[in-house]
């Protein structure tokens, strides 16, 4: 096995890995913020609003990313009006298209997380609220969030681990992160498993420290949820 390869590139994995990390970090924080509010909407009591959310997160979460991925990167350069638009330079950019779709792809499975951690809050919490005259806005801020979030919290953390292993198909549309890098190799040094074991480690490697701070989150939020009890 040729290990010098692996050891000659560690500076390209590093920035892989630094690219992997940005896109995670990016991604997970845009889809949150769009999931959020979209959580409220997946409950509403209108059906069209709770028609129009459902409606996103099935197409969302019943077609492959990688699909979606080349869909929005190959496709969009099929319509002349986007061409001579003024976003056609953000939209021609390959980082611009996986964010657009992870972050659309994430904020599907968040959305239906989220929407089921807010059907578990106890009803007690809720009458609480309306009995101290909460207004909408801190009524979520105090009573809904924070429990949606300690509830939803394993399975959002599965959906955070997901999304950083899914990162991995950036390297279809050029991007180098660890696979993207490990490919390169590969293809410049004609050897196959070496350059795919170090990509192994190193996404191992994140996704202990990710698992670890998840774990961490879920013993804060314990507390909070002996509160309710």
């Amino acid at each position: 096995m040729n290990w010098d390869v692996v050891v000659e590139n560690l500076r390209l994995y590093a920035q892989g890995a630094g690219l992997t990390i940005w896109l995670t970090l990016l991604s997970l924080s845009a889809a949150f913020l769009l999931a959020l509010p979209l959580a409220f909407l997946r409950n509403s009591r209108s059906r069209f609003l709770r028609r129009s959310v459902i409606a996103y997160t099935t197409v969302f979460r019943g077609t492959p990313l990688l699909v979606q991925l080349f869909l929005v990167y190959f496709g969009l350069a099929q319509f002349e009006l986007l061409r001579g638009s003024f976003l056609w330079p953000w939209l021609s950019s390959p980082l611009v298209c996986a964010l657009l779709v992870f972050v659309l792809n994430s904020g599907a499975y968040t959305t239906e997380i989220f929407a089921g951690g807010l059907r578990t809050i106890p009803k007690g919490e809720i009458e609480a609220a309306q009995a101290y005259g909460f207004t909408p806005l801190r009524a979520a801020l105090r009573i809904f969030i924070p429990g949606m979030l300690s509830r939803s919290l394993p399975l959002y953390g599965n959906e955070m681990i997901m999304l950083m292993h899914a990162t991995s198909l950036a390297s279809t549309v050029t991007l180098m992160e660890i696979t993207g890098v490990a490919r390169n190799i590969t293809l410049n040094y004609y050897i196959q498993l070496e350059p795919y074991v170090a990509a192994a480690l190193i996404y191992l490697a994140l996704t202990a420290i990710l698992v670890a701070a998840v774990q961490l989150a879920e013993r804060r939020f314990a507390n909070f949820l002996r509160l309710d009890h």
